[in-house]
């Protein structure tokens, strides 16, 4: 199962692909996103359900291995473009 430590940055940078351009509140941030949380988790789309995704659309590219690292990968990208962005600012 995909660990996610809920920084809620994913969520925050829905811009970066057309796919979640359905949930952006229109500045990139998701719609749902309440603190850094989901406030439809249960029912949040399969788009967001990291192990979902894996099943239906990518188990035939790669294995679940391959597409935990690409995510993890993404998600300390986010994570150092916030920090980044944090240290512009003071």
């Amino acid at each position: 199962m995909f660990h996610c430590d809920r920084c809620g940055e994913c969520c925050r940078n829905l811009d970066k692909s057309e796919l979640y351009k359905a949930l952006d509140r229109g500045d990139g941030v998701c719609k749902y996103l309440k603190g850094n949380l989901c406030s439809i988790y249960e029912n949040r789309p399969i788009m967001c359900r990291v192990d979902k995704c894996y099943e239906l659309f990518f188990k035939s590219y790669m294995t679940r291995e391959e597409y935990y690292d690409k995510n993890y990968e993404a998600c300390k990208w986010l994570k150092e473009k916030r920090r980044s962005k944090k240290c512009h600012y003071h």
